[in-house]
Parts: C-alpha cells; structure tokens; sequence
C-alpha cells in the first residue's frame, strides 16, 4: 500500500489486499451460518443453483457498480457519489445514497458487535471446557443465561469494539491492509481445520445430502426470493463498504475480475463453513436449527460430546469472532472515511464512532426492541433501498460513455451485458427483495 503526503488518498498497492479486505467485509457471522441452513431448508442442490444465478444477476452488477462508484471518486460513499453527481451534472441529492450506506453501517455494527460479544464468551467457555460435562438441555440453556446477564454481554461488546476500533484506528495501510493480510488467511486455515476435524468426527454423508441433493420441488416462489435477499446481502451491498474498499482499489486493477473473484471466495467458504457446521450437528443427533441457537446452543452440544470438542470449539467460536472483526472494520470504515474527509482526524473519528456504537450496543443489549429495530431498519429497508439507487445511478443516469471508461477489463460484449443486467434485471430484483421486506415487517406488526 502506499500513503504518503503526495498522495492525498490511500491506495493499497496490490490486488490481493483489496480482495481479501473485501471478502473479509462479506463473510460474516450470517454467512456462516445462515446461508447453509436455507440452502439445506429449500431444496440443497436446487437452491445453491437458484442462489448462484441471482449472485450473477443481482449481487455481482450491483457490486461492480458500487466498486466503480468508489474508485473513480476516490473517497468516502458521501463526497464519491456526490462527485460523480457532479460530474455528470445530477442534483447533489444523489448523495443520498453514501449518507444512507454511512448510516447503515454504522447502525448494524450497534447491534453486530454484540452477536459477536457471544462468539468471543464462547472461545473462553469452548478453551476453559466449561460446557463440557454438562448435558444437553443445560449447554443450551447457557445461552439463555448469558442473553439475560447483561453485565457479561457489555464487557464482551466492548472488547470488540475496542479490537475494531484499534484496527481501523491504524489508518487504511497499517490498520485494516495489515489485518486482513493476517486475519484472512487465518480463517481459510481455521475453517480448513475444522473441515477436516468435521469430516473425521461427523456424519459428512448426511450433510452433504442436506446441503446438496438438489431437491426441486422444494424450490418455492419464496425459496427465490430467499435466494434473492441473500445474494444481495452477502456481498455487503448498499451499505457503503465496497464503496469504500472500492476508493483504494489500485486503478490498473480489474473492477469485474475483482468482483468475480470477491463473490466465488464468499460462496465457496459459505458452503465449506455448511460441511463444517452440519456434519457435526448431524453426528450428534440434533436439529439443524436457523440464527444463533444454532451457534450458540446446537454446536456447544455438538462439541460436549466429541474427542477434542473444547479444543476445537475453541477454534470454531474463534473462526467466527475473526469473521465477524474483518466485517466490523468495514462497517465503522466509511464513516470514518467520510469525517477524515470533514478534516477531522483519524483517531478522533474512530473514537468518536466507536463510543455512538457502544451506545447503540448498550441499548440493544438492554432492549430486545432496539436489537430488532436496528436489525429491520437496516436490512429491511435501507441496504436493499441502496442498492436499488446504486443500480439506477449508474445504470441509468451517469451515462453509458462515463461508466464504460471506468468499468475497464472486459469485452466490448461483457461490458453490454453487465450494463443491460444492471439497468433492467438488477433493479426488479431489488424491488422483489424490498417488496418481501416490507411485507414481512408490515405482517410482524398485524398491518397485513
């Protein structure tokens, strides 16, 4: 990377920093566990299939055009779009779209930091085997009690958040291209580890066919619009953090080859975290259930009652803490991004973000109301509503010449594909996703 006073703005040096600083952004706890559970839910196979075409169609042209929204400004989500606003001679309020992505980020890493406070209470409980000779019903029901001890959640929110915060406080070159330089390959070898351990100690069999017999008729209207939600959402989209990944992009890089290779990694250690989690929880006989039970209930049983299941639960809750820490340097990142940007310097900006976070964190952990009202605002509302304006932004406003020049390393005919996808298919993808959302949340409070 560089950042020297004759470059104003930091750029990292190489494309694998940017990558794995972007996968890193994308693999988080509900990639670990959410994505296995609904591909094994609605049809295996099938629904893999489902999911990699709307990866194709909906989460890559999204992407692509968020990455070349922030390498051509070379700023933070606010002032990147608003330049290329500018540029194209569009009404500032365009903007609009960095300040929500900022916001969103910021929101979710209030409620995020606590989920991942339990994912670092269970590497002290998997490392001290303190769940080990308990039965069943009294492992799962720790969980119960660390939801109900918030004294124990806040020092653990807090640890994270300090751990976040010293990361990014580093600045773009030594703060976050060092970490994900480490922590990264760290995961891969973690998961790898596990995948073995799984596979010697787990029914591997039964997983398999719970994740991959590729059952059709499993394959709903719903289980597409799953599919849907999820391709947009794993990618980090409309939240601001590819936009600013994106702004210290080298500009001899790939934007689309980038992209490609960012959505096959986040995939591929979904569905290796799937043959991690399920053969072990298959082995013991117990339900493959969705959310946190599964995580912090199902697998804690799981490891009570296999060889070396303290040691390797350790590792396991710590795979998922490093997870979650490369995601939250993203989500804090663009705001900081955007005060460095008001001359504010960095240190005071990750401070003052981190301490707004705590608070939110604070409050979520004493009110399940403001957990979930974050948790709905957030992914409900305001990242699909992003990535609906990033679409139309670029797809139909910047102009075809101006994005052409900046979306570089294709063919003339990939370049005319991905633009038509962007402005017609991705679009009423999003709408579909938003549409369910809004009924959902309308249905959860007796509306419809």
């Amino acid at each position: 990377m560089s950042n020297t006073q004759s470059q104003a703005y930091p750029v990292w040096s190489n494309r694998l920093t940017y990558i794995l600083a972007t996968t890193g952004a994308a693999v988080g706890l509900g990639n670990i566990w959410k994505f296995p559970y609904i591909a094994g839910e609605n049809g295996g196979g099938a629904f893999v299939l489902m999911y990699l075409l709307c990866i194709l169609l909906l989460g890559i042209p999204i992407m692509i055009a968020e990455v070349m929204l922030g390498r051509k400004g070379r700023a933070n989500p606010i002032h990147a779009v608003l330049a290329q606003a500018r540029a194209a001679g569009l009404s500032k309020g365009w903007s609009f779209i960095g300040i929500m992505g900022v916001a969103a980020g910021i929101m979710i890493l209030m409620f995020y930091s606590v989920v991942a406070g339990w994912s670092l209470e269970y590497v002290v409980q998997s490392a001290s085997s303190s769940y080990m000779d308990k039965t069943p019903a009294d492992v799962a029901a720790g969980f119960g009690e660390l939801a109900k001890d918030g004294s124990r959640q806040l020092i653990w929110h807090s640890v994270f958040l300090m751990a976040t915060a010293a990361i990014v406080g580093l600045g773009v070159t030594r703060g976050i291209g060092n970490a994900v330089n480490i922590l990264m390959p760290v995961l891969f070898l973690l998961l790898l580890s596990l995948l073995v351990y799984s596979y010697q100690n787990g029914n591997f069999s039964e997983a398999l066919n719970f994740m991959f017999s590729a059952d059709f008729s499993k394959l709903t209207g719903d289980s597409v619009l799953v599919a849907m939600g999820h391709a947009f959402f794993t990618l980090s989209l409309g939240m601001g953090t590819v936009m600013v990944y994106g702004s210290y992009m080298p500009e001899n890089q790939s934007i689309p080859g980038a992209v490609v290779t960012v959505a096959f990694l986040d995939t591929l250690i979904a569905l290796i975290a799937g043959m991690t989690i399920f053969p072990l929880v298959f082995a013991s006989g117990l339900e493959p259930g969705s959310g946190p039970g599964l995580l912090f209930e199902t697998l804690p049983i799981a490891f009570s009652k296999m060889w070396g299941g303290a040691f390797f639960g350790a590792g396991f809750f710590l795979l998922i803490s490093i997870a979650a820490l490369s995601s939250s340097i993203s989500l804090i990142e663009p705001g900081i991004s955007w005060l460095e940007k008001l001359g504010i310097k960095r240190m005071a900006a990750t401070i003052g973000l981190t301490v707004l976070c705590w608070i939110g964190g604070a409050a979520s952990i004493y009110s399940a109301e403001v957990f979930d009202t974050l948790d709905h605002l957030t992914s409900n509302i305001m990242l699909p509503l992003g990535g609906l304006l990033i679409a139309i932004f670029v797809g139909w406003r910047l102009g075809y010449t101006r994005v052409r020049k900046e979306v570089s390393g294709g063919s003339n005919m990939l370049f005319n594909l991905w633009f038509i996808v962007l402005r017609f298919v991705a679009p009423i993808g999003v709408m579909l996703v938003f549409y369910e959302s809004i009924k959902n949340i309308l249905a959860s409070y007796g509306i419809i």
